[in-house]
């Protein structure tokens, strides 16, 4: 069951290139954004990469660090599955899973976190996080 929204973030796409592979693509992406979590003002650094499926959708995985305003840090592995919208936009849902040694974010270390992703055609990120109970 989900539970409360637990973060948001906007941000921007900051880097791209195309991963060889022998079928299909396969595109790597980086990203930066601020927002809350857990009512904590932080910023993210992320990598993804993400590979067509035979159906057309997305499969990817990723990892990252948040950097709290306090400058504590949490980091975090993720999966997800998504779409190419028009203008080369791309939406995914799926999940992370964080680490952290900070007494303020401890309660990310026992939780999944289901994402929504959105980048759209300018490379604007908008995310948005809620506990899986």
């Amino acid at each position: 069951m989900l539970g409360e929204m637990i973060g948001e973030s906007k941000g921007k796409r900051t880097a791209r290139r195309v991963v060889p592979t022998d079928t299909g693509f396969k595109v790597e992406v980086s990203f930066e954004d601020s927002g809350k979590i857990l009512g904590i003002d932080g910023n993210t650094i992320g990598t993804y990469w993400a590979q067509n499926r035979p159906d057309g959708s997305l499969y990817g995985e990723g990892q990252g660090v948040l950097i709290t305003k306090d400058g504590e840090t949490a980091t975090w592995k993720g999966q997800g599955v998504g779409q190419l919208k028009s203008g080369g936009a791309v939406s995914y849902r799926g999940a992370l899973y964080y680490s952290t040694t900070s007494a303020k974010l401890a309660s990310l270390n026992t939780v999944a976190c289901v994402f929504e992703f959105d980048v759209d055609a300018d490379g604007n990120t908008h995310s948005k996080m809620w506990e899986w109970k």
